[in-house]
């Protein structure tokens, strides 16, 4: 037993011993849109990202800069606009533009973080680079890791409902796979990222895991086909002039729908959610992890998708233009030294913002002072905060021709050089009116363009 002097002792010494920093676990998704059970989805199961939620701080209007996987990843990355990266394809690295860009993973490593990726972060040609580095930044990492799983083997048994797209990676195409969870890609991702947990639970770390799926082609182990029978799938109705609203560069999907049949879209649902519950199961395991090493009381976990994924809205799939269902994607905070729990914020951020968050949530120093989003620190203590920031998105096409959007709590302003939109969300949730010629929102399009035209010079528009 103890005597005082030696209980005064202990006691010193323990309240002496410095606080250990939080760990940050950085999980990406890619291509996924908000179906998901936390946000209201009717049916979409993701129980594990439902209980991330609960524990911290589901943002409800949390959009990307740029709706194409490498231009938004380097832009997170970076924690700059893709005006400053000129990251605007597939190939270019951003270090072409910015070579001395300090990455967010390497402001954690110069504040002494062990700093490591499983899977995707950066830009990898999903599914042809899955096994590689991809178009990774070397710099960034300690440790990298680039699992390859069953899934690539079984690519020629896809089924193809967009013939003409024969890109595995841009076709509406997907396999019920008889594989185990474990044998596939985002399962590897998974049980490589739990071995750096318990490899490096006694020092501080920032492990990215980047999941592939939902992104196409659509493989996933059948059980979680099983969970969403294709006849009950419900597609978004087309309406006969609704791609006559806005201008014809504001169309990536032409024909509508690609001319699927009702049954090809219901079959495409079912293979988008069967892959969102599939990496929702992998969420899972991650969180089961932090959970058995009793790291979850000092690890930030964020979760982030690279932007949104159209669905059928206005006939588009897939990403590549600046309507809500492809600019807004899911981010949940749940940081152990913030106040809020279980909420939904209805603020307006960007992925720009997950650079300062982090580095002010762990404390970090000599962070680059050019960074062009801003802490979402008092949004995690109060959701209903005020907060005065729209998110820019922008997407490009031929001819050198960029859109540009601007997102409020209530509209749109999306600014094509030649032609404009105009969206009440108030008024119009499903961007069916476009208002941009409407002389009673002149006043309202002139300001939102002004707020549009201020921010992207701010971040490298010429």
């Amino acid at each position: 037993m103890l005597d005082r002097r030696q209980f005064l002792f202990s006691s010193v010494a323990a309240f002496a011993q410095p606080k250990r920093r939080p760990n940050v676990l950085f999980i990406a998704t890619d291509d996924m849109n908000n179906a998901l059970g936390c946000y209201g989805h009717p049916v979409v199961k993701t129980p594990n990202l439902d209980r991330l939620a609960a524990r911290g701080v589901r943002f409800d209007r949390a959009y990307c800069q740029f709706a194409f996987c490498s231009p938004s990843r380097s832009s997170v990355m970076t924690g700059l606009g893709p005006d400053t990266t000129k990251v605007y394809n597939l190939q270019k690295h951003f270090r072409e533009a910015v070579p001395n860009v300090v990455t967010i993973s390497q402001a954690f490593q110069k504040n002494g973080y062990f700093a490591a990726r499983v899977g995707k972060i950066y830009h990898y040609g999903n599914p042809g680079d899955i096994g590689t580095n991809g178009l990774d930044d070397a710099p960034s990492w300690n440790h990298r890791v680039n699992p390859k799983g069953i899934d690539k083997a079984e690519e020629p048994k896809l089924t193809n409902h967009t013939p003409e797209r024969k890109n595995p990676g841009s076709a509406l195409a997907f396999y019920a796979s008889p594989a185990r969870d474990e044998e596939h890609t985002d399962g590897m991702v998974a049980a490589e990222t739990i071995k750096l947990l318990e490899q490096n639970k006694d020092k501080p770390f920032f492990l990215a895991a980047g999941f592939f799926r939902p992104h196409c082609p659509f493989i996933a182990p059948k059980k979680y086909f099983d969970m969403y029978p294709a006849e009950k799938m419900e597609p978004v109705p087309l309406g006969a002039s609704e791609m006559d609203i806005a201008p014809p560069w504001a169309y990536w999907t032409t024909p509508g729908n690609w001319n699927m049949t009702r049954r090809q879209t219901q079959e495409v649902l079912q293979a988008y959610y069967a892959s969102i519950s599939f990496v929702d199961a992998n969420v899972g395991k991650l969180l089961d992890a932090l959970d058995r090493l009793r790291l979850t009381e000092n690890t930030i976990v964020v979760f982030w998708s690279d932007h949104g994924y159209g669905n059928g809205e206005h006939g588009q799939w897939m990403k590549q233009t600046v309507f809500e269902a492809a600019t807004r994607m899911p981010l949940i905070f749940a940081a152990p030294m913030a106040k809020a729990r279980g909420k939904g914020c209805p603020r307006t951020v960007e992925l720009l913002d997950l650079y300062p968050t982090l580095a002010d949530l762990c404390g970090l120093k000599d962070v680059p002072g050019n960074l062009h989003g801003k802490s979402l620190r008092p949004l995690l203590d109060n959701p209903g905060a005020k907060w005065d920031r729209p998110a820019v998105s922008q997407v490009s096409r031929a001819q050198k021709r960029m859109g540009y959007t601007i997102r409020t709590e209530r509209h749109r302003y999306t600014d094509w050089g030649e032609a404009e939109e105009l969206y009440d969300y108030k008024t119009d949730p499903k961007e069916i009116r476009n208002l941009a010629k409407d002389p009673k929102h002149a006043k309202l399009k002139a300001e939102l363009k002004a707020r549009l035209t201020a921010i992207t010079t701010s971040r490298g528009r010429a």
